[in-house]
C-alpha cells in the first residue's frame, strides 16, 4: 500500500513524533510510505528511518492552505498514493478539500489534540487517542472514529537504555533522586503543570528531602518556566531545577530519571522506560499511574482536569504530597516501573499501532465512497463552522486572548465534555 503521511508540524512533539514513527513502522512492514511536511528537527528522524521526505510548498502560508491542498492533489495524481493521512486538523482539512473532494480519494485524519475541531468533515475517518474523545466525536455525528492511543517504540525506549553521562552533562547531582519531564514549554496544556512542578520540587528540597527536577524541552513559555525554576532554586538554596532546552533525542533524560512526570505520549514513553509515572493535567490534576488508576487513563488518556480554578498553589501542594510519598518509599519504584512497562508493551507498542493502521487503511480503501449529497452537506456544515472559528479567532487575537493551541485549551476541553454529558443525558 502507498501511504502519504502529513504531520501538522515537524517540531519535536508528541503527535508529529507519533506520525513519523508510525510511518517508519509501516515502512518496515513492507508498505511504500512517504512523509510530506514543512522543515523542522524531525525531518532528520524521517531520513534515519529510511522514509522518503517530500518538502511541503514553502509558500503554503496560513493553514488550512489551498496551496497545500493542491500539492496533495498533484502528488496523488503523479505518485498514485492509496491513502493520504493527515495529523491534526489543518492537514486533515487540506487532505479532505484536496484529494478527498477533488479526486474522490481516500483520506484519514488523526486527532491527538484533546478536542476534535468541529469543522472537520463528518464523513472523513478519524483516529482519536481516548475513549472519551471517541464518544464525543460519535455523538457529534462523526461516522467512522477509531480509538488508538499514541504509540511508543518499546524497543528504542526501554529499561536497558544507557543514559551515559546525562546527569553530569547538565549539572545534576548523581546521588540525588531525579524527577524528569520531557515536554514542550507551551502555554496550553503544559505551563500550569511545569510551574507547579518547579514550586513543589523547591518546597520538597527546602524541607530537607533530597530531590531534583530536570525539564527537557523548549517553547514560547520558556521565560516563565525559567523564572519558576529560579524561584525554586532560591527557596531550596541550591540548584534543584535544571532546564536543558530541547533535545533531538531525549532518551538519556528518561533513562537517567528515577521518577517522571508527563502527559500524553511523553507519559507512555516514561512507562516504556519502566519509570514510576505521575500524570500531569490541568486545574491542579496530578495522579500516580498504578493498577488502580490505570482505567482512568485508558478512558481519558494520560491527562486530567482537576477542580483547582485558583492560582495553581493547590496543584503544587497535591504534587508535593505525591512526591513525598514516593521519595519516602523508594522500594516501591521497581514494581511501579515494571507494571508500567508491561502496559506499554501490551497496549502502546509501535507493532500494535502499525497493525491497527494497516487494518484501518484497508477498510477505508474497501468501503464505498460517501454519497455526493452527504459530502455536500459536510462541505456546507464544515465551511460554516470554519468561518465562525476564523471570525472568533480574529476577535480573540484582537482582544489578546487567543490561545496558541485552542483545541488543547482546557476551556475547549471542558466545553466539549459538557456537551458530551448533555448528549448522554438526552
Amino acid at each position: 500500500m502507498k501511504v502519504l503521511v502529513y504531520p501538522h508540524t515537524m517540531e519535536i512533539g508528541g503527535c508529529q513524533l507519533n506520525a513519523v514513527e508510525t510511518a517508519g513502522a509501516l515502512l518496515g512492514r513492507g508498505h511504500n510510505v512517504s512523509v510530506i511536511s514543512q522543515p523542522g528537527p524531525l525531518v532528520e528522524l524521517v531520513h534515519q528511518l529510511g522514509v522518503e521526505h517530500i518538502p511541503l510548498d514553502p509558500k503554503t502560508g496560513r493553514r488550512p492552505s489551498p496551496r497545500a491542498a493542491n500539492q496533495l492533489i498533484q502528488l496523488v495524481r503523479e505518485r498514485k498514493f492509496d491513502i493520504v493521512h493527515g495529523y491534526e486538523w489543518p492537514p486533515g482539512l487540506e487532505a479532505f478539500a484536496g484529494p478527498g473532494l477533488r479526486l474522490g480519494h481516500r483520506v484519514v485524519c488523526t486527532v491527538y489534540s484533546m478536542a476534535v475541531a468541529p469543522f472537520l468533515p463528518h464523513t472523513m475517518p478519524l483516529i482519536v487517542s481516548t475513549d472519551n474523545i471517541r464518544h464525543r466525536a460519535e455523538a457529534a455525528g462523526y461516522e467512522n472514529v477509531t480509538l488508538l492511543e499514541p504509540p511508543v517504540d518499546v524497543h528504542a525506549n526501554s529499561p536497558g537504555y544507557d543514559p551515559g553521562s546525562f546527569r553530569q552533562d547538565v549539572g545534576l547531582d548523581p546521588e540525588v533522586p531525579l524527577l524528569a519531564t520531557v515536554t514542550r514549554l507551551a502555554p496550553e496544556l503544559k505551563l500550569e503543570g511545569l510551574l507547579a512542578a518547579c514550586a513543589a520540587v523547591g518546597e520538597v528540597a527546602a524541607s530537607g528531602v533530597p530531590v531534583q527536577l530536570v525539564i527537557v524541552g523548549d517553547g514560547s513559555a520558556r521565560a516563565e518556566v525559567e523564572k519558576a525554576a529560579a524561584a525554586a532554586n532560591a527557596r531550596a538554596d541550591r540548584g534543584v531545577v535544571v532546564l536543558t532546552g530541547a533535545m533531538q533525542d531525549p532518551r538519556p533524560a528518561y533513562a537517567a530519571a528515577d521518577l517522571v512526570i508527563g502527559m500524553g505520549s511523553s507519559a507512555e514513553r516514561a512507562l516504556a522506560f519502566a519509570k514510576p509515572l505521575i500524570v500531569q493535567g490541568e486545574y491542579g490534576f496530578w495522579k500516580l499511574f498504578t493498577a488502580d488508576t490505570m482505567p482512568i487513563f485508558l478512558r481519558q488518556g494520560f491527562y486530567g482536569i482537576g477542580d483547582d480554578a485558583g492560582d495553581g498553589a493547590a496543584g503544587a501542594r497535591h504534587l508535593k504530597e505525591i512526591l513525598l510519598g514516593l521519595l519516602g518509599e523508594p522500594a516501591t519504584w521497581p514494581a511501579l516501573g515494571e507494571f508500567g512497562r508491561t502496559v506499554a508493551v501490551d497496549r502502546f507498542s509501535l507493532e500494535h499501532n502499525a497493525t491497527v493502521h494497516e487494518k484501518l487503511y484497508q477498510s477505508i480503501c474497501e468501503a464505498p465512497r460517501p454519497a455526493a449529497s452527504r459530502l455536500a452537506r459536510d462541505v456546507v456544515r464544515g465551511s460554516a463552522s470554519l468561518a465562525r472559528y476564523k471570525v472568533h479567532r480574529k476577535y480573540q487575537r484582537w482582544r489578546g486572548t487567543a490561545p496558541v493551541d485552542d483545541f488543547n485549551s482546557v476551556t475547549t476541553i471542558i466545553r466539549q465534555e459538557a456537551r458530551g454529558a448533555a448528549d448522554t443525558a438526552r
